[in-house]
């Protein structure tokens, strides 16, 4: 029997030893092979200055461990280790060393002024500055502090300093802004050195809105401050700052740079050694100088980076001519090219999620022109990347590159920040296991420093909704504990003097001024969600005026009534039967979802001040939650359990946010949801608001086979009608494209956007069966949900404690189950078919049980048949549908998707005012299919 601790880390991680806090929690896992293992002790080790201290941690805690050493301070280090013992009073080896250097700055220490052109000749113009500075003796560390208004890339003697990209990111600057910490000892060296940077707008001199309403936000030009602090042998300390001694010149390689623009580069301006000791920079200009509006704080959530790259999967020739590459993925990133012509051959990349009748399709992307132009030098073989800009694309229009082009010289760089996998599914239905895949590359696209909507187009925001339904499935997938976290300060700051949640975070567009449900409880739920998934509590303390702030406001909406009405509302945005040019349009009532979520906020809130032990704050909120809970099933619910809007979205909402408790009508509602979706043909009837919820309610309340029909269906709309259209990642309509081929026409497509991936969550927690019973995964359930249509499923989670697992898979009759339960954690087990829990030890489990699912096949089925015991045969539907399709497909299309599935009419009347001649067909197909089984 061995034990062993496998990961070590401080706070959210970080792949260097910089901490940007001075008390950063600690977090561990053990691995063991003995059963039921459970931590009785951990020892904590800290050296610095070669003093060794210890700490013991009585009990289980392992994950954000208060640090109960001395606060760290500015560049001094040290190195961590952890030994536990179990309760079987064995002791593990000390885990392997974990660096750490406290990469904070010390209040008032940052000196750097904000350096930019003096005398720009455009708005958003790039720049190149420099300095050199002496360094006269042996050096012991080097520590490097840079921030920008704008992006930028640092150099020191001419080689760069890390592998981030676009730093230091977005966040809403006016408030907060970030600088890197890195150590560039190897870098600095005795006698003259040379400091650089190369800067762009990026998201500080972007243009922000809509419909013509597009304006600057931040800034008109960008600027960069920096602060070298070395550190000599000898005991002194010397400070470089950028300041008034810098130099700088707008005449560098890059022409232009913006995020949705792209990026326009002439390599006959490149300046050798722009960044190294020697240059002459005679030429160049004085800088500006400014300071900056908020001190740079250091980083907490993970940085950006080049995380993968695809080569071209296809060489096409549109119907136009022109030459078109095919990465075979959606992707977030930009090219690599390496090229070899004349000097002052322009090459021209156009950027598109997608093709239209051959064509790149770009009128998605509205004002971004996603273009990027590289000018050759016309010395030798040029190998060049982009360095400020990204863009959304699985195809690439080639033109003006010189001779025959062979694909391999190109490549999609795939950026995103750099966040750990934690999460997996997979099934025996491929398309599924696609759509999954989808949801991944659709996360990691839009998790560049910040949750947002869509990469491509005119827009790329941290818009609220999308990241308050898609919080769930984020947090099992990668590690996402850190960027949330960050992005909440942001939120937090922007309702600053009263101001509500805006639509988006940061909030370019002004929208604080107007709450909308659903969007701006981010506020709630996102903190929430983290303190489920990871148990971080922190981020319930630090959240909590925000929580507070915006339940107050709405409530305060909601008056005596204790509804919220009447006011602007997303609603259930992007109902599949809105209109393409009225998003908002929606069956569902959008005041039942504003009191819904108001409800649902406040009681997120009274529980949130319960873990803080703000008990008379829990107990206010909790009453107050319960009078918004009976005002909205008094005003929208009537006793036999039909909700005003007899709408998917409606009960959807009623069930899973546990507004209605009665057994009974929660019974009703269910199958009353249950058969609205069988009227709908199985087909997805939700927008953003009820698409995370649909499938969840029904398995809730027991219509496993409604939730199996719904996901694995193909028909448009539906989560697996993408997928058969040849999507790589989730789009933002249901039918972002039609099924001729053509772009939906709506101002409004994007081809990437992860909130109706949301349910994904649900995948894994109930089709597959894994999910948190106690923040954090302390207790782990495993509670499995087998559908018909599926003969396995399976899901992995690296949980805060080690990686958990469940699968089942279906065969002979029998469904055996399987789990691993981490070390330190225990588990509550509901096996299929039973209605009793018990709990189990870490370790692996496996048990075998009888099938119970009923194929509900229908031996005999005519004309006379109803309409929903047609559809709710899954063979007898494709049998009638394959006859409409060879007769007239078209027609097919449309009987499919507007027939009303109800038990009330029989399939003959389904033809009285349709196609003619088809009753005898469809009879025909329906006695075989008998027949068959008959037999």
């Amino acid at each position: 029997m061995t034990t062993e601790i496998t990961s070590l880390r401080l706070e959210y991680g970080s792949a260097t030893p910089f901490v940007g806090v001075e008390r950063p929690r600690i977090s561990w896992k053990t691995a063991t092979d003995v059963p039921d293992w459970e931590q009785a002790s951990a020892e904590l080790s800290w050296t610095t200055d070669g003093v060794e201290s210890f700490a013991t941690v009585a009990g289980r805690e392992s994950v954000l461990v208060a640090w109960p050493f001395a606060a760290l301070s500015p560049r001094r280090s040290g190195v961590l280790r952890v030994r536990t013992t179990g309760t079987d009073g064995a002791r593990s080896v000390w885990s392997d060393p974990v660096a750490v250097t406290g990469g904070m700055l010390a209040p008032g220490e940052w000196r750097a002024a904000f350096i930019g052109l003096a005398a720009p000749e455009r708005p958003a113009h790039p720049l190149l500055v420099r300095r050199e500075f002496e360094v006269d003796g042996d050096v012991r560390a080097a520590t490097l502090y840079a921030t920008a208004e704008g992006v930028y890339q640092l150099e020191v003697n001419g080689r760069g300093v890390d592998d981030q990209v676009l730093k230091p990111g977005w966040t809403s600057y006016q408030y907060r802004l970030i600088h890197e910490t890195t150590d560039v000892t190897r870098h600095v060296r005795r006698g003259r050195n040379a400091l650089g940077a190369a800067v762009a707008g990026g998201w500080f001199t972007e243009r922000y809105g809509f419909q013509g309403n597009a304006r600057t936000f931040y800034g008109e030009q960008p600027a960069v401050a920096a602060q070298l602090v070395v550190e000599y042998v000898d005991g002194r300390v010397q400070t470089v700052v950028t300041g008034p001694d810098w130099s700088a010149t707008g005449d560098g390689e890059i022409v232009t740079s913006g995020i949705y623009v792209g990026e326009h580069v002439d390599a006959r301006r490149r300046e050798a050694g722009w960044s190294a000791p020697g240059f002459d920079d005679s030429a160049w200009q004085p800088v500006s100088v400014h300071e900056g509006s908020v001190e740079p704080e250091a980083r907490s959530g993970p940085v950006a980076r080049r995380i993968e790259e695809l080569a071209v999967r296809e060489v096409l020739t549109s119907p136009s001519g022109a030459t078109l590459l095919d990465f075979g993925q959606n992707v977030v990133g930009r090219l690599r090219i390496t090229v070899s012509g004349e000097a002052g051959q322009e090459i021209v990349l156009r950027h598109a999620e997608v093709l239209e009748f051959g064509e790149l399709g770009t009128r998605p992307l509205r004002l971004a022109d996603a273009t990027d132009r590289y000018v050759l030098a016309g010395a030798g073989v040029e190998t060049w990347e982009p360095a400020f800009t990204f863009h959304g694309f699985r195809y690439v229009q080639v033109d003006g590159w010189p001779g025959e082009l062979d694909p391999a010289d190109i490549v999609a760089v795939v950026v995103h920040s750099d966040m750990e996998r934690t999460g997996w599914f997979r099934s025996s239905d491929p398309l599924l296991d696609r759509f999954h895949e989808n949801v991944v590359w659709g996360m990691r696209g839009n998790f560049l420093y910040l949750p947002t909507d869509c990469p491509q187009r005119d827009e790329r925001l941290g818009w609220t909704g999308d990241i308050q339904v898609f919080a769930p499935a984020a947090t099992y997938l990668f590690d996402a504990g850190g960027l949330l976290a960050s992005w909440l300060r942001d939120l937090l700051l922007e309702q600053r003097g009263g101001a509500g949640v805006p639509f988006v975070v940061p909030d370019v567009l002004g929208s604080a001024a107007m709450p909308a449900a659903a969007w701006g409880d981010a506020a709630t739920v996102v903190p929430s969600v983290l303190y489920e998934r990871y148990a971080d509590r922190g981020v319930l303390e630090a959240q909590l005026d925000s929580m507070r702030g915006w339940v107050d406001q709405v409530l305060e909406i909601a008056g005596g009534r204790h509804l919220w009405e009447g006011r602007f509302q997303f609603g259930d945005w992007l109902d599949p039967d809105a209109p393409s040019d009225r998003p908002a349009h929606a069956k569902t009532d959008a005041d039942i979802v504003a009191s819904a979520y108001l409800y649902r906020s406040t009681r997120l809130l009274a529980e949130a001040a319960g873990v803080l032990g703000r008990h008379e704050l829990a107990d206010r909120y909790a009453a107050e939650a319960e009078v918004v809970r009976r005002a909205w099933l008094d005003e929208y619910v009537t006793p036999a359990g039909r909700i005003v809007s007899d709408a998917q979205t409606a009960y959807a909402l009623a069930i899973m946010f546990d507004l209605e408790t009665d057994p009974i009508r929660l019974e009703m509602m269910g199958d009353r949801l249950a058969g609205l979706v069988r009227r709908d043909g199985y087909r997805i009837g939700t927008g953003f608001v009820g698409t995370p919820l649909v499938t969840d309610a029904l398995t809730r309340t027991r219509h496993d086979d409604a939730a199996s029909r719904l996901l694995l269906q193909t028909e448009n709309p539906s989560w697996l009608y993408p997928v058969t259209m040849g999507a790589t990642t989730v789009w933002e309509r249901w039918d972002s494209m039609l099924e001729d081929g053509t772009i939906n026409p709506g101002e409004m497509t994007s081809f990437n956007h992860y909130a109706l991936g949301a349910i994904a969550d649900w995948l894994h927690r109930r089709v597959a069966g894994l999910a948190p019973a106690e923040p954090g995964y302390r207790r782990i359930r495993v509670a499995p949900v087998p559908l018909r249509g599926l003969d396995h499923a399976e899901t992995e989670h690296e949980t805060p404690f080690g990686r958990a697992r469940v699968a089942w898979s279906a065969d002979a009759g029998q469904i055996t189950v399987s789990a691993t339960v981490p070390p330190n954690t225990r588990a509550e087990v509901l096996l299929p078919g039973r209605s009793e829990t018990f709990e189990v030890g870490s370790g692996q489990h496996r048990w075998t049980l009888d099938d119970s699912r009923d194929d509900h096949r229908t031996v005999e089925l005519g004309l006379h048949s109803s309409l929903a015991a047609i559809v709710e045969d899954r063979e007898a539907y494709e049998t009638v549908v394959a006859v409409l399709d060879a007769a007239d497909p078209e027609w097919s299309r449309t009987f499919r998707r507007h027939t009303q599935w109800v038990e009330e009419r029989r399939l003959s009347e389904a033809f009285l005012l349709g196609a003619p001649n088809l009753e005898s067909r469809v009879e025909s197909a329906l006695d075989e299919l008998n027949g068959r089984r008959r037999r």
